[in-house]
Formats: C-alpha cells, sequence, structure tokens
C-alpha cells in the first residue's frame, strides 16, 4: 500500500475543503507545481490530483496547471473531479494523466465508461463517495440511488482499474479513516482500493495496515500532510511495515 499525496486545484492554487464544500476551501499553496516536486522529492510514487473546478462545472481553469505538473515531475499521476464525457477524459489524458478517477459518469453512464475502460485499459477508477451508505454524485451535492455494492456489480468484471472510496463526512476533517467502511468494502469487490477522507495521523495508517488485504492500492493524504499531523516519508514507512 503507498502513500498518495493529495493536491486539490481551485482556480490554479492548491487548496482543501471540508466535507467537499465549494465554499470551504483554504488556500494551502499558491503554486501546486512546486508542491508537485515537493512530493516526488519526499519519495511518493503517485500524485493524487483533484480539479475542483471541473467537479463544480468550472471546467478547463486548471488545464495549464495540470500540464505544467505534469512536465514538472515523472511519478505517476491519477485526476479527478468533473469527468462527465469521454471528451473530458480523453482531454486529462491528453494533458498527461496516467489514470483517471471517474464518479458521476460512472453512475450515470456505466456503458460509456465501461467501453472507455476497454480503450484505457486498467487506467479507470470509479469513485465511491459515500454519504451514508449512498454515492455522491456532482460535486457531492447530489445523492444517487447506488451503493458501494451495486457499482461493485456493475464494474467487477470491466477493465477499470479499481475504486476510490471516500467518506464524505469525514473528508477533510481530520477525525479518522472510516476504517469499518473501508474493510467492508475491501472484501466485496476484487479490483483496487484506494481510500482517503479523515485521515488524521499515523495511527490511522497503523490501523489501515491492520487490514489485510492485496488489494489495498493507496491511502490518499491531504490535510493531515498540509497541518503537519503526517510527515511522508514515516507514513510510507509505517505502511511498509509488515507488508
Amino acid at each position: 500500500m503507498k502513500i498518495f499525496p493529495a493536491i486539490d486545484l481551485k482556480q490554479n492554487k492548491c487548496v482543501r475543503l471540508s466535507k467537499g464544500e465549494d465554499s470551504s476551501s483554504v488556500v494551502f499553496n499558491e503554486n501546486p507545481i512546486d508542491q508537485a516536486k515537493f512530493f516526488e522529492d519526499q519519495g511518493c510514487t503517485r500524485l493524487h490530483l483533484v480539479d475542483l473546478d471541473s467537479a463544480f462545472g468550472r471546467n478547463n481553469i486548471n488545464n495549464k496547471t495540470i500540464q505544467k505538473i505534469r512536465e514538472s515531475i515523472s511519478i505517476p499521476i491519477q485526476i479527478g473531479g468533473g469527468i462527465r464525457s469521454e471528451t473530458i477524459a480523453r482531454n486529462y489524458f491528453d494533458l498527461g494523466a496516467d489514470f483517471l478517477i471517474i464518479g458521476s459518469y460512472a453512475v450515470s453512464n456505466s456503458q460509456e465508461v465501461k467501453n472507455l475502460a476497454k480503450n484505457f485499459e486498467q487506467k479507470i477508477y470509479v469513485a465511491l463517495d459515500i454519504l451514508k451508505n449512498k454515492i455522491m454524485i456532482k460535486g457531492w451535492v447530489e445523492e444517487s440511488d447506488f451503493t458501494p455494492e451495486k457499482i461493485f456489480e456493475i464494474y467487477d468484471k470491466s477493465n477499470i482499474r479499481g475504486y476510490v472510496l471516500t467518506d464524505i463526512e469525514k473528508d477533510g476533517m481530520l477525525t479518522g479513516l472510516n476504517q469499518k467502511m473501508i474493510s467492508t468494502n475491501v472484501s466485496l469487490t476484487n479490483k483496487k482500493l484506494i481510500v482517503g477522507g479523515g485521515l488524521k495521523n499515523n495511527l490511522d495508517l497503523e490501523r489501515l495496515r491492520n487490514i489485510k488485504s492485496d488489494n489495498l492500492e493507496g491511502v490518499i493524504v491531504g490535510k493531515s500532510f498540509y497541518v503537519g499531523n503526517i510527515d511522508l516519508k514515516v507514513a510510507q514507512k509505517i505502511l511498509d511495515q509488515n507488508a
């Protein structure tokens, strides 16, 4: 399991939200390119990048910054946020994304997303943005009729790489990962699972390491790093213990 540090882009700046609410953004770095370089220098093996403007329907604002980040680092980049058509998906791949995380579009147009995964095999993750066991869509402001189990039924036999699981109630709140939710969902799928939402400190990582599953691919580290709770090198060492 690997540490995937997060950069959430809004108006070309590195910000963090609380519970995914657009109005809650706080700027942590005016220069996301420098932030990305720092993460690579710390030994991180993949960058988690979220285009918040796109998630809330403001497309193409951060494209140049994403391209500059791609040109500045060599590690893989996974991008999520507002990918609601094949055209937008291909645009992010053109900008240099190695992996895409698709939420609303995967719920509303599953066959199109499965077809996209055939063209970009093992490059697509489906977002499991969960609030009270329901998948939230459209920037986490609209509840769908889907549960994680229903999403697994649709996508487990497809060419997607896996899922990104987020507990919305905990996201950006520093209250600890929802270990029960993670443990439950990783046992229901044969695909890779990346987890996030609420990581507080190293104790969270030690508990996460105790969930024994080869499917747990990574944990997203956001606000816990930016406020100083997590040292990235120490965090990776914790996850590497007894691996």
